[in-house]
Order: C-alpha cells, then sequence, then structure tokens
C-alpha cells in the first residue's frame, strides 16, 4: 500500500524535532544508557546537586540529549544560578524540549523532556529575576546531556 505525501512525510520526520522521533522500548534504552542516565533520562530522577560534569564547565559548544543526540541548548544561554545543576536561560529552539505541567513531590513545576525521545531533561522555572535575556532557568541534568565542543576552547 502506498504511502500519500502528509504519511511520507510524517514516516520522514518533517515536521517532528531534527531528524525525527526517536521510539525505543524501555528495555532498549535500559541496554543503551548507563544505570544513572536511565534513571534519569527514562524515570524523570535527579542527580545530586553539584555533581554533574557540566555544572561549572566553560567550554563553548551544544548541549545534546545524552539518549538520542538531539540539539538542547547552546553553551552562550548557560549562566550560573547557584543552584547545583547546569543552567540556560532558553533551548537552542524551543521546539527542541517539550514542556510538561509536573505535580510531583508537592509542588507545580513545568518537567522539561527532549521533544525528539521523550527522555527527561530536568525542569524549566520562571521569573526568579535572573539577570538574563528570558528570566527562565532550564534546571538540567548533566547526566542528560552531552556537550560537543564547538572546536575554539573558548570560554562560554
Amino acid at each position: 500500500m502506498a504511502m500519500n505525501d502528509a504519511e511520507q512525510a510524517v514516516a520522514a520526520g518533517a515536521g517532528a524535532p531534527e531528524g525525527g522521533r526517536v521510539v525505543r522500548t524501555e528495555a532498549e534504552w535500559a541496554e543503551r544508557l548507563t544505570p544513572e542516565e536511565f534513571a534519569v533520562l527514562r524515570r524523570a530522577g535527579t542527580e545530586p546537586a553539584w555533581s554533574g560534569e557540566y555544572v561549572d564547565t566553560k567550554t563553548t559548544g551544544v548541549y545534546r540529549c545524552r539518549a538520542c543526540g538531539a540539539e538542547l541548548f547552546r553553551s552562550q544561554t548557560k549562566f550560573d544560578s547557584r543552584c547545583g545543576w547546569p543552567s540556560f536561560y532558553e533551548p537552542a529552539r524551543s521546539e527542541a524540549v517539550t514542556l510538561i505541567e509536573d505535580r510531583s513531590m508537592g509542588m507545580v513545576r513545568t518537567e522539561v523532556r527532549c521533544a525528539r525521545c521523550d527522555s527527561h531533561l530536568g525542569h524549566v522555572f520562571h521569573g526568579e529575576g535572573f539577570p538574563t535575556p528570558t528570566d527562565d532557568r532550564y534546571c538540567m541534568n548533566s547526566v542528560a546531556l552531552s556537550l560537543e565542543p564547538d572546536g575554539s576552547g573558548g570560554p562560554a
């Protein structure tokens, strides 16, 4: 049975973030990710504050989803929020992330997930008074990210 143009576009990833959606079973994710990565990315865990490799890094480059490689953040939007996790004031593209209301732990927050593979990245907080262009703090788990240096070696 032949696909129509719209079906072919969806199959090719048109309208989906960066190359189309990545869909795997939880068993497949468990095989691909370390136990720590799986706990955060697939089970919405949180790494301990100040434990992540990207909390204090000044390396310039692109931060990608550790699960699927989608571009999520750029180093130019990273800032020191002194919260213990890497913080960014905006994603590389608004379509790169999905925002979901999170009512866990007795509070209302906004969860941030990778739009490409639906992996948990962290949370976004609004209006905290940071001197950034958006006053948003995308508080991400380092273990959910991989940094692709841009090659200049300079600070962000």
